[in-house]
Formats: C-alpha cells, structure tokens, sequence
C-alpha cells in the first residue's frame, strides 16, 4: 500500500448562533450568509487554499 502524506493546513469555520439569527430573520440570514460565503472563498483562493466542503453556514478549506 502506498501512502502519500502532505503538510496541510485545514481551516473549519462557522456562523455563531446561525440558528437565532435565521430564526430572526431567515431570508436577511440566508442572503447575507451567502454574501460572506463568497467573500470567504475568494480570500481562500487568494491565498493558495481550496475550499474542501461547504455545510450550511460551515466551510472546510485546505491550504496545502
């Protein structure tokens, strides 16, 4: 068996208290989220990192 390792950085971020906030205001919640979800990714890319997964409010990115 052959096993390539790699040094990597992962990053795990999310929304906190995403679920009061949607239940406040789910449409301005969801539009603004999606809003920093861009924002993020592009920083992420710009910096040499690849987002892994995206999970409602939570992104998974790699900087390897």
């Amino acid at each position: 068996m052959n096993v390539t390792r790699k040094l990597a950085a992962i990053v795990y971020a999310d929304v906190a208290g995403h679920s009061r906030l949607t239940g406040a205001d789910e449409e301005g919640t969801h539009k603004t989220l999606s809003v920093y979800l861009d924002a993020i990714t592009a920083r992420i890319e710009n910096h040499g990192g690849q987002v892994l997964h995206y999970a409602g409010d939570a992104i998974l990115a790699e900087f390897a």
